[in-house]
């Protein structure tokens, strides 16, 4: 093991269940920043990012943070508070997880990735943003609360490239361990699919039958959506994982 550990924020999430050990099997030690204490035979340093209690023992001794912890609201505060933290201990490489579309879809936790993303470049800390596109996880959560309803809405023009959070967790370790890199391609999953494509697999597994219902995105977030503002450009270079949306089904599901 190398003397000085990986902190990684968000670390016992969806996305730090498959990095974390990966970046343990690299002969790394890993620290993990949780308001919660684990069992997992890690190092969890309690704190909270919101607070901002625990986050300079937690950022202690620590070369390079995965920062992986991010929820609906507040998101660029959290940064900020890391940032600070890590910029006083010295950090040598601050990696850092956003979403497609931060800088093109208007809404409120859009634009607070956007601004997480603006403290991590503008901290000083050598960086590296990663990109991605909704995980299989996600699209799951958000097509099995729609089944519940009679009626299955489907907003028009709203489309999803859903990549694998496994691929993005692989990609992950491999920046962290890496040089940093700025802002990389983006990285999202090999197809692309409105909502009925996303539903009727899922529909089928379950055994239910829905009427799918369109319904319109209003204001200027529904017309970044149809625009596909939350899709990766067309020629940006995007890196493309290979697992697909019927194959998470299928392994979830099936």
């Amino acid at each position: 093991m190398t003397t000085s550990p990986i902190l990684v924020t968000g670390g016992t999430g969806t996305l730090g269940g498959h990095v974390v050990p990966l970046l343990r099997s690299s002969g790394h030690d890993v620290r993990i920043l949780t308001r919660h204490p684990g069992t997992d035979g890690v190092d969890h340093v309690t704190g909270d990012l919101l607070t901002g209690e625990g986050v300079e023992a937690a950022v202690a001794g620590a070369a390079t943070v995965l920062h992986l912890a991010g929820g609906p609201k507040r998101d660029d505060e959290a940064t900020r508070t890391l940032v600070r933290a890590a910029s006083r201990a010295g950090l040598r490489h601050l990696v850092h997880i956003s979403v497609v579309g931060a800088d093109r879809v208007p809404l409120a936790w859009m634009r607070t990735k956007l601004e997480s993303e603006r403290a991590v470049a503008d901290s000083g800390i050598p960086w590296t943003t990663l990109r991605a596109a909704q995980f299989h996880d996600l699209a799951l959560t958000m097509v099995e609360k729609m089944a519940k309803l009679p009626v299955f809405p489907v907003p028009g023009g709203l489309r999803l490239q859903p990549v694998d959070s496994r691929e993005v967790a692989a990609r992950l370790a491999e920046l962290t361990l890496g040089a940093p890199s700025g802002l990389v391609p983006d990285l999202v999953g090999p197809h692309l699919y409105d909502l009925p494509a996303l539903a009727r697999p899922y529909l089928r597994y379950s055994g239910r039958r829905r009427p799918m219902l369109p319904v319109r995105i209003p204001g200027k977030a529904g017309r970044a959506y149809r625009a596909g503002a939350n899709l990766s450009p067309v020629g940006a270079g995007a890196e493309v994982g290979k697992r697909t949306w019927e194959e998470f089904l299928a392994e979830r599901l099936g």
